[in-house]
């Protein structure tokens, strides 16, 4: 097979050259070009038609969000972002995957990092998965980009993530949805979870892979588009019906059999913390027929184990087809493991889940002996 052609976009010279560097050694992959600013990634992306292209957030002349929006529109090319961790970082990383690139890498030592190699894996596998998204849904996501472009004005500012207590009251729900998701997934949670109704009836976690941080904005950013509160998970958190607890990154999130949150830094799983398949293994002895899993886009097989213990205890599950989804890792292992009870494009996801918490699906009180499994080992 012909080699994944990359254009490496990054102002520092010294960031373009160990990236290219990465990307060399991967054998797979060739660098075909590259450029300091946005003005310039957008001729060279013209003139070079690569497959893909790594694109920094902050350069002189045209940042990388900029180049970004002016490349959707002008010349559709798959994108990985390069990011920083840090609060603003975040938040225009998400506004880079709301402007259509398909995932993100988080430098380790900020916007020059000379520790980058320890991310190259991750960014490797990245480049591959954005270059193996089919045409199908490549076209699906720029349709998304283009409607969400349209409804409403770009976010330049981070979204504050409101803090608050732990809840300790209430009552905890009897049925729950499980979301997982990771590349991709941020446009697809955006495109599920505000268009879950206020009364929904049921908990909801989200687990999606994300670095510390993100996942406060992302939380952030969901409860303000949607009708149901969204947050990031704290230790002791009830769940409780019409409200969204988001894994905090890189923390497990599994549940007490009161359903009360807990948080683990036990070892990755499926190279990944959070794992969907940590929490989905916690939760499904315990809310059995009253469980909806959903998985949606992402690398990897994550939530495949998870799921097959939903089944087991008589929960439902959905996955996401492939059409619509960036990378059919996760929701593909699923499906071909034969434990999806349906396989829907993701403009109909929120209503199905809608539909099931609304059906009157699962038994009346939560189980009140099912043990709490322990955690995934790590692999």
């Amino acid at each position: 097979m012909a080699p994944i052609r990359v254009l490496v976009v990054d102002d520092s010279a010294f960031m373009r050259h160990a990236v290219g560097r990465l990307i060399g050694e991967a054998g797979d992959l060739v660098v075909v070009g590259s450029a300091s600013n946005g003005v310039e990634g957008l001729k060279a992306a013209a003139e070079l038609k690569p497959d893909v292209i790594t694109l920094d957030v902050e350069m002189p002349v045209l940042d990388g969000p900029g180049m970004l929006r002016r490349l959707m529109a002008e010349n559709p090319t798959r994108v990985v972002m390069l990011s920083s961790l840090t609060t603003e970082g975040a938040a225009v990383t998400l506004d880079a995957l709301d402007a259509g690139a398909i995932d993100f890498v988080a430098k380790p030592g900020g916007s020059l990092s000379i520790d980058v190699g320890r991310v190259g894996a991750d960014l490797v596998a990245k480049i591959r998965a954005a270059a193996a998204m089919s045409p199908a849904a490549f076209l699906a996501h720029k349709a998304r980009v283009t409607a969400r472009a349209a409804a409403r004005p770009v976010i330049r500012q981070p979204i504050a993530a409101v803090a608050r207590p732990a809840r300790i009251g209430g009552v905890c729900s009897r049925r729950l949805v499980v979301i997982a998701s990771s590349t991709g997934g941020p446009a697809a949670l955006n495109a599920v979870v505000p268009k879950l109704p206020a009364h929904l009836g049921a908990g909801v976690l989200l687990v999606q892979h994300m670095p510390p941080g993100f996942t406060a904005q992302l939380a952030a950013r969901l409860d303000a588009a949607g009708n149901i509160p969204v947050h990031e998970a704290a230790a002791n958190d009830l769940i409780v019906d019409d409200e969204a607890l988001i894994a905090p990154g890189d923390f497990h999130m599994i549940t007490s059999i009161s359903g009360r949150i807990q948080l683990s830094s036990l070892p990755p799983v499926n190279a990944v913390r959070p794992a969907a398949d940590v929490t989905l293994q916690a939760v499904a002895p315990i809310w059995k027929d009253r469980m909806l899993c959903v998985v949606l886009t992402g690398m990897g097989q994550d939530g495949k184990e998870g799921a097959r213990l939903v089944k087991h205890h008589g929960g439902m599950v959905i996955a996401q087809d492939r059409d619509t989804s960036t990378v059919w890792g996760m929701p593909g292992s699923v499906v071909e493991a034969g434990l999806a009870d349906k396989v829907l494009p993701l403009e109909r996801i929120a209503e199905a889940i809608t539909n099931w918490c609304t059906s009157g699906a699962g038994s009346p009180r939560m189980a009140a002996t099912a043990p709490l499994p322990r955690p995934l080992a790590g692999r």
